[in-house]
């Protein structure tokens, strides 16, 4: 009996390998902005397709847009846009084929600090940001920041600069606002993926800047929402063009879409950092999937092409329990019709 049962063991354990080579593995490489999203959406996806998965590696859309151009996963993602040359580099490997950009979720980049002996949300000014991140504001004191702070006993301490060490869509969305906010530094360092700090330390993904100003007194860096949420971190309100300071939330997040909602380009490929309106959050962004236009497995073309119809119709429900903000309804409607770009 034993034996019989031993055997028996065995079928099955061959039978669940069976089932695993048989199911659809979809590979995708990028951004951390939205991986708690992303992570959510997969396994909801799985439980109604259980032949299908995903395997999606958080690491930065530094990585991400480089997997998808060399081919390596079957979608990438990124929080800032591919420029024409990526989209170029993409084309020239992939025999004129081209790649599509897919709005995902909203989010907001937030300055995130540990500065001894204040726990409660600090006022931050554009310039006073670029200032701190350029090294010209040192102390915690500075006038440029006491000055939005009023009543706020803030330290003499030396500032500690925390910023990605990875190529990253955050960092795209931080250098993007504070190049549209401050001359000195779109002329020194400019807005990417990755560029040249002026100073401070490098912590790999939204993860590892999280950890650095958790463990470093006085430190300032910048991440998306959901990882000062989750960490119970403190982050800052952020003057907008307005003239307000305004706190990153799901209703800031969406009134920074508003406006670009109805005149997104075809592509897809918008800022809207710094945008207007009196209870616009200026650090806001979308974040996109990067899909091939062509599959040459016509399985896993329809399988991400179902997922991409769910992800924003059902899938945006899921959202905003992530610190994540729907896509407008314009945007979507012209996504649906995107997604049959996809061959």
């Amino acid at each position: 009996m034993k034996r019989i049962a031993g055997l028996l063991l065995v079928v099955l354990a061959l039978g669940t390998i069976v089932v695993a080579q048989n199911a659809l593995l979809i590979n995708g490489a990028g951004a951390t902005f939205p991986y708690p999203i992303y992570s959510k959406w997969f396994d909801e996806f799985h439980k109604k397709n259980g032949n299908l998965q995903f395997n999606y590696q958080s690491v930065g859309s530094g990585a991400g847009i480089k997997q998808v151009t060399e081919g390596t996963v079957d979608f990438g993602a990124t929080d800032g846009p591919m420029n024409d040359d990526q989209i170029k580099a993409f084309k020239d490997k992939h025999s004129g084929s081209g790649i599509l950009h897919f709005p995902t979720v909203l989010g907001a980049v937030v300055p995130t600090y540990n500065v001894s002996g204040v726990s409660g949300a600090l006022n931050f000014t554009p310039e006073a940001l670029a200032g701190i991140f350029m090294g010209h504001i040192s102390k915690w004191n500075d006038p440029a920041i006491a000055a939005a702070n009023k009543g706020v006993n803030l330290p003499a301490n030396d500032i500690v600069v925390v910023h990605r060490s990875d190529g990253s869509g955050t960092t795209y969305i931080w250098t993007d606002f504070l190049s549209k906010n401050s001359e000195g530094w779109k002329s020194r360092v400019g807005k990417g993926t990755s560029v040249n700090w002026p100073q401070g330390l490098g912590g790999k993904g939204n993860e590892g800047v999280t950890g650095l100003i958790k463990q470093t007194p006085n430190s300032i860096g910048y991440v998306e929402l959901i990882y000062a949420a989750q960490n119970n971190i403190p982050y800052g309100a952020v003057k907008n063009p307005s003239g307000a300071f305004i706190k990153a939330d799901l209703a800031s997040v969406s009134a920074a879409a508003a406006g670009a909602a109805k005149e997104i380009p075809d592509d897809f490929r918008v800022s809207i950092t710094n945008a207007p309106g009196k209870t616009a959050y200026p650090i806001s962004s979308f974040t996109w999937l990067l899909v091939p236009q062509k599959f040459s497995d016509a399985t896993k073309r329809d399988a991400v092409k179902n997922f991409l119809k769910w992800m924003v119709t059902d899938g945006q429900n899921l959202t905003e329990t992530l610190s994540y903000a729907k896509l407008p309804k314009e945007v979507i409607a012209k996504e649906l019709k995107a997604i049959d770009q996809v061959q």
